[in-house]
């Protein structure tokens, strides 16, 4: 199955989670790009399972193997720890794919679902959609494993805004009702995000860390499940960016995010608490910082009316709960048309917001460049 997102920087991801492989076709690269796929490498790494007690124990190495629309730098031959040449080169921007092997797969667990689906899963939708095309074990293309491939195309995504200037960043914002210490959105600390690059947990405090750990750990215990929120931001991204209605930055990142799965909720800014403001205080004063405009909050998080404003672009993903919990649940056997009893087997993250962290900075590169490519393409028309 193929999933499609973007306008100038399309994105698609294939395969399924139980399938050989998984994958990512990216269409819009700039030809004689060179990737870092040592970086690229270790930026998957943040995202793979088997790394932590707070994530599921499939283990699966995420190598990005290049398979076409690349060939190693003529000057590089520095190898990566995976042994691939280190600088890869975009030769054809009409089609750099990038396959990742499922190695690990243990697709028994799931054969007891073929007619009970699982609560908060697709299972029961898919087949509304799909009837029985669709191999569904580990979730198949509407598994969390999917993201690995996106990582691919937003760490790309990632190299090319750095050489802009363009920091991104996220953190744990929130895990069931624990929260971490509050970003400072006027100015976030670069060297923040590159600190949270290097926790098994993106906590700015100690303290909160912990204490998320413990409720997971005690969710697991429990043979259930958290949720949590996510806090990704975009720093030295210019003003000027976007447009009206939907050609706003927004409209460029909200599919992205949505296309996660397991995310039910993004916000800009100050988001839905602005609803509960009045105009005078969620409107952002505008002042003078030598020749620079600035504002003195950032409850608009670094967008308005769709354009940004050149203040840190702010945004927050909320993540339900991991549906697939070992507690009896019920459901129905579709085949039988009876109510019946669940108890789901396999391995799945107690809480998927653990390793989402970088995923959203994947999922925010990408629509950031697919909406600054649309402004350059906008002023070569004009």
């Amino acid at each position: 199955m193929k999933s499609t997102v973007g306008k100038n920087l399309k994105i698609t991801v294939w395969g399924g989670s139980h399938e050989p492989s998984i994958g990512v076709d990216i269409e819009g690269l700039p030809k004689g790009f060179t990737i870092d796929m040592q970086r690229l490498e270790a930026f998957l790494r943040r995202r793979a399972p088997g790394n932590s007690p707070f994530a599921t124990r499939r283990n699966e190495a995420d190598i990005p193997i290049p398979v076409s629309g690349l060939a190693p730098a003529p000057e590089a031959e520095e190898k990566t720890e995976s042994g691939s040449c280190r600088y890869m080169t975009v030769t054809s921007p009409r089609a750099v794919i990038f396959e990742i092997k499922n190695t690990d797969t243990r697709s028994q667990d799931y054969r007891a679902l073929g007619s009970v689906p699982r609560p908060g899963h697709a299972d029961f939708t898919a087949g509304l959609r799909y009837s029985k095309s669709l191999n569904m074990a580990g979730g198949g293309p509407f598994s969390a494993r999917m993201t690995a491939p996106l990582c691919i195309a937003g760490g790309i995504a990632l190299q090319m805004l750095e050489r802009e200037g363009i920091t991104i960043g996220a953190h744990i914002y929130s895990i069931g009702d624990i929260k971490d210490s509050p970003l400072d959105t006027l100015s976030p600390d670069p060297a923040l995000a590159a600190a949270l690059k290097e926790k098994d947990m993106a906590v700015i405090c100690d303290r909160a860390e912990a204490a998320m750990k413990e409720a997971i750990l005690k969710a697991k215990e429990d043979m259930d499940s958290l949720g949590g929120i996510i806090e990704v931001w975009a720093s030295g991204l210019p003003g000027g960016i976007g447009g009206a209605m939907y050609d706003g930055l927004e409209g460029f990142l909200a599919p992205i995010f949505f296309g996660i799965p397991a995310v039910k909720g993004v916000e800009f800014g100050a988001g839905f608490e602005a609803s509960r403001m009045k105009g005078s205080q969620n409107n952002d004063p505008f002042y003078f910082d030598g020749d620079t405009v600035k504002t003195r909050t950032n409850n608009h998080g670094g967008i308005l009316g769709g354009i940004t404003s050149g203040m840190p672009l702010i945004a927050r993903i909320a993540f339900k709960p991991t549906p697939s919990i070992s507690r009896e649940q019920d459901s129905v056997d579709l085949h039988k048309r009876e109510n019946t009893k669940l108890i789901i087997k396999g391995r799945h993250d107690p809480c998927v917001a653990v390793r989402a962290v970088p995923v959203t900075e994947a999922a925010m590169a990408l629509g950031i460049l697919d909406c600054m490519m649309e402004v350059e393409n906008d002023t070569a028309e004009s």
